[in-house]
């Protein structure tokens, strides 16, 4: 678990570093050349910036362990951050438009188009690596904040091709306007991104329950155990990377503690294997308390 902390956190830093190299790179080259496409990438780049910095402090305080005060531990740090990297792309987008609508009634046309192809090419890459890197520790260790940073850095990269585009058609045909349509391209990219975000955020801060593709293997699992009868009340949630899950266990009623508590043991070692890390609590209960539903069993409706 250490380490994968440590990889949350250097991949984290690796965001920061990139990000602030790319926001100098378009905002300079933007200023320079007068394109307000580039000028939006700028601010496409600082959201990033800012949500990089976020998934930074994120992974770092979701680490921290339970206290007395957050006995489920700090996971939420990490659902709380999407939120409000959901929040400031949206903002990003809105004055993206706002400077597209600007620029285009100034009708001013953008100068040395060639430094703008080259920063867009440099962004491309660096986003490209970056994203990819961010996807995969995100989906090794399970963290919220992580993906939400690369699914930062996916937009930018179709923002930045779709400005590439824009910039080396305007420097064949002359068409200026173009710039600005570029622009509001890349914010209603730049909207769908903080759109999605926002949703995924929310479903988590309310408990949504895990994928049902998550909860069929914590089924399985139940089920296929030889000493267990049958099972209910499975409820789970997300904090964070952990995940939080919680089922009443019906085993037989002359079974010795011991037995009873290694069960539970087993049971949650295995869906631990699977889907780590969690949270699991077992609550069990005799099968003499269903006698009455055909040899303890609970049918579909009970459950």
């Amino acid at each position: 678990m250490e380490q994968m902390n440590k990889l949350k956190q250097r991949t984290a830093r690796l965001s920061v570093g990139s990000n602030l190299l790319l926001v100098i790179l378009k905002l300079s080259v933007g200023v320079f050349s007068g394109a307000v496409s580039i000028v939006s990438e700028a601010a496409h780049s600082g959201v990033d910036l800012i949500a990089a910095f976020i998934a930074f402090y994120a992974v770092r305080k979701a680490v921290k362990p339970p206290d007395e005060q957050h006995a489920y531990g700090h996971g939420k740090v990490e659902n709380l951050s999407g939120a409000i990297e959901a929040g400031l792309i949206v903002l990003a987008a809105i004055w993206i438009v706002y400077e597209a609508i600007n620029k285009y009634y100034q009708a001013e046309a953008p100068e040395f188009l060639e430094y703008g192809v080259a920063v867009m090419v440099v962004s491309i890459v660096v986003n490209w690596y970056v994203s990819n890197k961010l996807f995969k520790v995100a989906a090794t260790t399970g963290s919220q904040a992580l993906e939400a940073d690369a699914v930062h850095l996916r937009s930018d990269i179709w923002s930045s091709i779709g400005v590439l585009g824009g910039l080396v058609v305007i420097k064949i045909t002359g068409y200026t306007w173009l710039d600005s349509a570029i622009a509001v391209i890349v914010a209603l990219i730049v909207f769908r991104a903080g759109y999605q975000m926002s949703k995924k955020s929310l479903y988590e801060l309310t408990d949504i329950s895990l994928p049902e593709v998550e909860e069929e293997i914590i089924r399985d699992i139940l089920s296929a155990h030889p000493d267990s009868i049958d099972f209910h009340q499975l409820r789970t949630r997300r904090s964070g990377s952990r995940r939080l899950i919680d089922v009443h266990l019906i085993l037989y009623k002359d079974m010795h503690l011991d037995k009873a508590h290694a069960i539970c043991d087993q049971i949650e070692a295995e869906i631990e294997a699977k889907l780590a890390p969690c949270d699991i609590t077992i609550h069990i209960e005799p099968c003499g308390n269903y006698a009455e539903l055909d040899a303890c069993p609970l049918s579909d409706k009970d459950k």
